[in-house]
């Protein structure tokens, strides 16, 4: 039998392509400071900084900025946006780009509620702030779902570290979606957020030892096959709004909590692939990519071969007479077919310049002070090492 679960999603989003214009009513609620986060000078080639700067002014609202977001963020950065967050009496915290921002931005606001003054704290569950400022988001990537999810994963660069947080308020306020927004993003980027966006559907859901309600899975290959259709048009025509609007709509609901309602496992795929950022600093999606087919290969046997022969018929197009270990395989190989050719991903942790020698560390830390990794299947270090050896 399923799990009981409560499911409340408590973000308000405003999508399409004139929607910023409500920025500026939405922003007025929180108060009158605004630190306004965001990454590299993306958003202002585009011309989205001086959009939302305007919507800000129309507000009346004092702007602080942090620059200079990592692609995986960096603890440090979270803490020096919250201590302009302390000196300036910050109201509300903007983030503006893809998940990273947003990550960082969720860690700046709880840590600008914390009396000390390292977010690793909170992370790491050291100390525990029952509350936050208040959190909104642009987006400009398709990827993480962070801009409707109560999650993000900051990195310790100093101790080769990347470690989630999770909590029910750090849930964005509101969210502006516009897909035209992520019509800069490259061909590179693009396919690595459509990965990811698959990998949030087989980590915390679709592979699951645990029962699940049919409808829900049903669902969640509909998201996935989205992604299939979708991701190749936005790669080959960057500006298609259709193809753009059904990748951003895709990853937010992989990740808001519908999807994996009465499901509680650990983020398999996400967990190794977080060892591989955190000491090689790669792009997380594409380190997904790599992962997600070996880890099937590994996993393969009569018990999973049937749900990953139902993700190759129901979502990649594999033949349904096929037994199950053979419609299992075909599967992977669609995968593959889908990630590394039709994607343009390269295919192997060695073609990104990483070799073995952490991989023991690597395998012992995604497994964490459990010693094991529980999705469809239990792993342990020695497990994981043996499909970090299969990447290379």
């Amino acid at each position: 039998m399923m799990k009981d679960f409560i499911f409340s999603n408590t973000t308000k989003v405003y999508f399409g392509k004139d929607q910023l214009q409500h920025l500026s009513e939405e922003m007025s609620k929180f108060g009158k400071k605004v630190l306004l986060v965001y990454g590299g000078g993306s958003i202002k080639r585009i011309g989205l900084y001086d959009r939302v700067m305007e919507e800000l002014n129309k507000a009346g609202m004092t702007v602080f900025e942090l620059p200079g977001v990592e692609p995986n963020p960096h603890h440090t950065t979270v803490n020096k946006g919250a201590a302009i967050c302390k000196k300036e009496g910050i109201d509300v915290v903007l983030a503006v780009g893809g998940g990273s921002t947003i990550d960082a931005t969720k860690a700046i606001a709880a840590t600008a509620k914390y009396e000390g003054d390292d977010c690793w704290d909170i992370i790491t569950g050291k100390a525990f702030v029952p509350d936050n400022l208040p959190i909104v988001t642009v987006l400009t990537l398709s990827a993480t779902g962070s801009e409707m999810d109560i999650g993000g994963v900051i990195s310790n660069v100093e101790l080769n570290d990347k470690q989630p947080m999770f909590g029910p308020t750090l849930r964005s306020n509101v969210s502006f979606l516009d897909p035209t927004n992520t019509f800069s993003v490259n061909a590179y980027q693009t396919a690595s957020g459509s990965v990811d966006i698959m990998a949030h559907v087989f980590d915390v859901a679709y592979f699951s030892a645990q029962e699940e309600m049919d409808m829900l899975t049903r669902m969640q290959e509909e998201v996935l096959k989205t992604v299939v259709k979708y991701a190749p048009v936005a790669i080959d025509k960057p500006d298609d709004y259709e193809a753009r609007a059904n990748l951003m709509w895709a990853s937010s609901w992989a990740l808001n909590g519908f999807l994996f309602s009465g499901i509680s496992q650990d983020a398999v795929c996400h967990m190794i692939e977080h060892e591989v950022s955190a000491f090689y600093d790669i792009t997380h999606g594409h380190g997904l990519a790599i992962i997600i087919p070996k880890w099937l290969t590994y996993i393969l046997n009569e018990s999973t071969a049937p749900k990953i022969k139902r993700l190759g018929v129901n979502v990649l197009g594999v033949d349904t007479s096929l037994s199950d270990m053979d419609g299992a395989k075909a599967a992977v190989a669609a995968l593959e077919i889908l990630f590394f050719e039709t994607l343009g991903l390269k295919s192997r942790l060695s073609d990104l310049g990483i070799d073995d020698k952490n991989f023991a560390l690597m395998a012992k830390k995604a497994c964490g002070s459990k010693g094991k990794l529980e999705g469809v299947t239990t792993l342990t270090p020695d497990d994981v090492e043996k499909i970090f050896r299969m990447c290379l």
